[in-house]
């Protein structure tokens, strides 16, 4: 009987991919209860009734799975941004607003994912790897095309903001470079620069909220996040 080819579909393909999973989904839930130090790969095996050495032929190491998670968590939010995008209103502001609105939510509902994209979760632990920054990627085009579809700053000698401190020339001018190892050379410096100041902004209200700093004021964020969004887009 001639062997099935392999093309990542067989039985020991889906019960690999299964493990895999299963795995993952313990991960998260230390991650949930006790945060990245408390992420136990030994634990994990006898949760799943597992030795040691076993769960290592899916994952190589504590680093390996977190990046796994990693990955994980940039896609599901991108995938939420998307949504939002998708079917939001049609007109640019609006669109923004709703994703905003998404980037909130995912946050709120994922915290410890959330956390996991944006700090550097273990001691040693690189962070920015390659890999990690590619798969960030895709979220942020969501919000550049955001951006993008807002009137974009005027700039050059004859408008004055490139020349002036602090003004969209001077902001834009480090991005080309980003740009192009990214692939999306088509998007301008300034609406570059806009987006990374408008996520910069989310997430000083986002880390403030999900580590309940506003619930120790007693107060709703709700308003703030409203209020960053009207004045990024009336600022264009």
């Amino acid at each position: 009987m001639a062997a099935a080819p392999r093309n990542g579909t067989g039985p020991r393909d889906r019960f690999r991919a299964q493990v895999r999973q299963e795995v993952k989904v313990a991960a998260l839930r230390q991650l949930a209860e006790g945060g990245p130090e408390a992420l136990s790969l030994n634990a994990i095996a006898k949760q799943l009734g597992m030795t040691g050495p076993a769960l290592y032929r899916y994952f190589a190491n504590r680093d390996s799975l977190l990046t796994d998670l990693v990955v994980d968590a940039y896609g599901d939010l991108t995938s939420a941004l998307t949504r939002a995008a998708a079917d939001g209103p049609a007109d640019p502001a609006g669109r923004l607003t709703g994703l905003v609105h998404a980037y909130r939510a995912w946050a709120l509902a994922e915290p410890h994912r959330y956390r996991l994209l944006f700090r550097a979760p273990l001691q040693g632990y690189d962070a920015q790897a390659a890999g990690l920054v590619e798969a960030a990627q895709p979220a942020m085009n969501v919000l550049l095309e955001a951006v993008g579809a807002l009137a974009e700053p005027e700039t050059g000698p004859e408008t004055g903001p490139e020349t002036e401190p602090g003004g969209p020339g001077e902001t834009a001018a480090p991005f080309q470079r980003w740009k192009e190892r990214h692939g999306i050379e088509e998007v301008s410096e300034a609406v570059a620069a806009r987006s990374t100041l408008l996520w910069a902004r989310l997430h000083g209200l986002v880390t403030l909220e999900i580590e309940g700093n506003f619930r120790s004021m007693g107060i709703d964020p709700s308003p703030l996040y409203e209020a960053e969004t009207a004045d990024f887009v009336q600022s264009r």
